[in-house]
């Protein structure tokens, strides 16, 4: 039985793509900062699925912490065909009055803890000729961001970075999916501290089983980019044609508090 390793796993998206593979019969590597939220999900998912699921309570904004969760998994001989790098940090507020230790904590979870799950994971892929990767973007990665300017960018990274490995290993039997979604319902806005923004205050949002469920299918097409929901995809295509002071200026406008 195939296993997939899913980060950021305790809630959101992470928690409803762990619910479908387990669903879909793959064995789970669950990965998050909470042992006993992790533990109470595996419990529950591995009773209904009847898959085997392994806690690994990790915080991938330390920079040791995704090479020790690849030797957990090689200690204990899991082999990890499918690799969801989830988890993600955001903040809301100008990058003047921003905290150095939160702006380095993003860059270090969204950039080089995936990066780096991506490199330690990948030549075991290559080994067995498959694999399948899904690194989540956002559609914040298709135009730069006022009042989460780290953020923007890290998600920017994201995308550019799936898309590049995804070309690099096209014929390999291995792909590389950048999902794509606007604002989830899930709890990163309360984690981002924007609950008050105009992006998100007052609107209903995608449910995040709505989102992972989208990601999942376009994970086992080998969809390079998936970007969940007509309205964002025509948003994140339209940028092209803008100037992008334009495009900036907007993006401050729909999103301050």
């Amino acid at each position: 039985m195939a296993t997939a390793l899913v980060t950021g796993a305790s809630s959101g998206i992470g928690l409803e793509m762990a619910k479908i593979l387990a669903s879909k019969n793959y064995d789970l590597v669950l990965v998050a900062r909470s042992e006993e939220r992790l533990t109470q999900i595996a419990g529950e998912i591995a009773a209904k699925n009847k898959v085997n699921v392994v806690v690994i309570p990790a915080d991938l904004s330390f920079p040791i912490e995704a090479e020790r969760v690849f030797k957990e998994c090689e200690s204990r001989l899991i082999n990890i065909s499918l690799l969801i790098n989830n988890a993600g940090l955001g903040d809301f507020g100008m990058f003047a009055e921003s905290k150095w230790d939160r702006i380095q904590e993003m860059i270090d979870l969204n950039i080089k803890a995936l990066t780096q799950l991506c490199k330690l994971f990948l030549p075991n892929m290559q080994k067995q000729n498959f694999g399948r990767i899904l690194n989540v973007a956002s559609t914040a990665a298709f135009q730069p961001g006022p009042t989460m300017a780290v953020y923007y960018a890290t998600k920017s990274y994201v995308l550019h970075f799936s898309e590049a490995i995804n070309n690099e290993l096209k014929g390999s039997g291995i792909s590389v999916t950048a999902l794509c979604p606007g604002p989830t319902e899930s709890g990163f806005q309360a984690a981002a501290d924007l609950a008050e923004s105009k992006l998100v205050k007052g609107k209903k949002l995608p449910s995040a089983a709505a989102v992972a469920s989208y990601g999942f299918n376009a994970l086992m097409s080998g969809k390079a980019v998936a970007i969940h929901g007509t309205k964002n995809c025509l948003m994140a295509q339209s940028v092209r044609f803008l100037p992008r002071n334009l495009v900036t200026a907007i993006t401050r406008k729909v999103q301050e508090a």
